[in-house]
C-alpha cells in the first residue's frame, strides 16, 4: 500500500501501477490474486468501478507508448485484460450479492 497517500483513488493508482507492470512481465497466478485483493480493497475504500477501469486504461496506454514492435501489442493487451478482469471480479461478486439480497427482499 502506498504510504502517506490519503486519497483512495490516488492510493489505488499507486498500488496498481507496479502490479500491472509486474503482471505484464511475469503473468503468474500471484499477480492475478493480488489484482483481485486490490479490487476488493478499492471497493471497500469506495473507489468506483469506472475509476478503476479509467486508472487501468490510463496506465495501460502509458505502457503501450513503450512498445517497440507492433506484435507485442496483442500479447500485452491480452495480459492486461486478464489482470483487469481479475481486478474487477470483486465488484461483480459484490453486485451479485446485492442483487440476491434485493430479490430476496421483494414480495413474492
Amino acid at each position: 500500500m502506498a504510504g502517506g497517500v490519503t486519497d483512495p483513488l490516488e492510493r489505488f493508482r499507486l498500488d496498481y501501477a507496479p502490479l500491472l507492470l509486474r503482471h505484464l512481465a511475469q503473468r503468474d497466478e500471484s499477480g492475478l490474486q493480488a489484482a483481485y485483493q486490490l479490487g476488493r480493497r478499492a471497493m471497500q475504500e469506495s473507489v468506483g468501478l469506472l475509476d478503476v477501469v479509467r486508472v487501468h486504461n490510463d496506465l495501460f496506454l502509458e505502457v503501450l507508448t513503450t512498445v517497440r514492435h507492433l506484435d507485442e501489442v496483442t500479447d500485452l493487451t491480452e495480459a492486461a485484460s486478464t489482470l483487469l478482469i481479475d481486478l474487477i471480479a470483486s465488484f461483480e461478486v459484490a453486485q451479485r450479492g446485492f442483487m440476491d439480497v434485493q430479490r430476496g427482499a421483494q414480495p413474492q
